[in-house]
């Protein structure tokens, strides 16, 4: 069985590329820095599902993201989670968050409608996350 991302985490996120484990995609909304790993395993819908050493792996991998999207976005929270609620394949959101941002002290999902990149502004993204994406390879 081969992997394939879910439909609705293609429509709502930009491919950022692969670390060893998994596809890296940001959210598209401009709103936070919200990047997601997303296990390159067929059929995992939980983090327990995957080996010990993928276990491992994306915790590491997460760990390396979270600490450079804070060193690049200098926020002052990292929010990380696991929901899987209305995507059920397994994937990890990392969302950077500021004090006073328009969701601050609550979840981000569904305060507002997303914001989109636009090309220039996914352009240059892209190129600030480019060095933290090459600590995950």
């Amino acid at each position: 069985m081969t992997f394939k991302l879910h439909d609705r985490l293609a429509t709502d996120t930009h491919d950022l590329g692969r670390s060893q484990l998994c596809n890296v995609r940001l959210m598209n909304d401009c709103t936070w820095p919200w990047v997601l790993l997303v296990p390159a395993v067929p059929d995992i819908r939980e983090i327990y599902e995957l080996s010990e050493a993928q276990q491992q792996r994306l915790m590491h991998e997460s760990a390396m993201l979270s600490r450079g999207m804070m060193e690049l976005f200098g926020g002052d929270k990292m929010n990380v989670a696991a929901l899987g609620n209305m995507v059920p394949q397994l994937h990890l959101h990392h969302i950077v968050r500021f004090v006073g941002d328009p969701a601050w002290p609550g979840p981000v999902w569904g305060v507002q409608p997303p914001v989109g990149y636009s090309e220039e502004a996914l352009a240059v993204v892209r190129e600030k996350l480019a060095p933290v994406l090459d600590v995950l390879k």
